[in-house]
C-alpha cells in the first residue's frame, strides 16, 4: 500500500533527508586515496548522530535465513561492486577507484535515503562517463515524477537513457517508496514500459535510484550475503535521492 504523507510527516521526512545530504557533504571531504571504507563508515555515523539521527542500515535484517544483519552504518561499494558493500578496515581506497555509497538516516521516525558515486582522484574517461550517465539517468526519470503520470513513466525514462549510452541497468534491484519504513510501496525498477503502474499523487515520497553497469547486466551475490557485484567484472555506479511528489514539479529532499 502506497502511503500519502501529511504536511507534518513531510516536514519530518525533510529533516531526515537533510541529515543524509549533510553526511555526503562531510564524506566528500574525506574520499581520497589511503582512507579505508571503515573510516568512511565511522565518519558517516558520527555525522548522523551529531544531527540527531541514527543509521537506519545498521542492524538491518534482510529477512533471508542465514544472512547476518547488516553490520555497518553505510554501504560502500567499490568498482565492480554495485550495492551493499560492507565497510572494512582492509578496504583502502586507491587512485582511480569509483566508490558508490548508500546512506539511510532515521530521524523523528522517518527515513531519508540517497546514494552517490564518487571518483577517487583521477580515473578513466569511460568511468567518468559511467558516473555522469548514472546521475543524469535519475534526473531524466524525475522529469516524469508529476501528478497524473505513472510509476512506469519514470522507470522507462531511466532505462531508455542508460541504454542509449551503451550501459546496462541492474534489473534485480530497484527504487522504492520510503517514509516510516526504509522500503515501502511502490517498487520502482530502472526499466519498464511507460504508462504502467500506479498513478503518482502529491504527498508520495519515493527513493529513485539508477544502478548502472558498464558491461552486461548480469550480477552475482558474494558469500557475505550482501555485496552485489557485476558478473563480468565491469564497473558500476549508483545515484539516488528521496523525492516528494508535489502539485507541480518533484522536490528533491536529499540535496542541501
Amino acid at each position: 500500500m502506497v502511503t500519502i504523507k501529511s504536511k507534518k510527516e513531510i516536514e519530518l521526512m525533510k529533516q531526515a533527508c537533510k541529515v543524509v545530504a549533510s553526511v555526503y557533504e562531510e564524506l566528500e571531504k574525506h574520499i581520497k586515496p589511503g582512507i579505508t571504507t571503515l573510516e568512511l563508515d565511522q565518519i558517516a555515523e558520527k555525522k548522523m548522530r551529531s544531527l540527531g539521527a541514527i543509521p537506519a542500515q545498521k542492524g538491518y535484517d534482510s529477512g533471508i535465513r542465514g544472512v547476518p544483519k547488516f553490520p555497518s552504518s553505510i554501504c560502500v561499494s567499490i568498482n565492480d561492486e554495485i550495492i551493499h558493500g560492507i565497510p572494512s578496515k582492509y578496504r583502502v581506497l586507491k587512485e582511480g577507484d569509483i566508490v558508490s555509497i548508500d546512506t539511510v538516516a532515521l530521524k523523528n521516525g522517518f527515513n531519508g535515503d540517497a546514494a552517490r558515486t564518487f571518483i577517487v582522484g583521477e580515473t578513466s574517461k569511460e568511468n567518468k562517463r559511467l558516473v555522469d550517465v548514472t546521475k543524469q539517468a535519475f534526473f531524466e526519470g524525475i522529469k516524469y515524477a508529476i501528478p497524473g503520470n505513472r510509476i512506469g513513466d519514470i522507470c522507462h525514462a531511466i532505462g531508455e537513457y542508460v541504454q542509449s549510452h551503451g550501459f546496462s541497468v541492474v534489473r534485480e534491484f530497484q527504487g522504492h517508496g520510503i517514509g516510516r519504513e526504509m522500503h515501502e510501496d511502490p517498487g520502482i525498477p530502472n526499466y519498464g514500459k511507460a504508462g504502467r503502474g500506479i498513478r503518482l499523487e502529491p504527498g508520495m515520497t519515493l527513493a529513485i535510484e539508477p544502478m548502472v553497469i558498464q558491461g552486461k547486466s548480469n550480477i552475482l551475490e558474494l558469500e557475505d550475503g550482501w555485496t552485489i557485484v557485476t558478473e563480468d567484472g565491469s564497473m558500476s555506479a549508483h545515484y539516488e535521492n528521496t523525492i516528494l511528489i508535489t502539485e507541480k514539479e518533484p522536490e528533491i529532499l536529499t540535496i542541501l
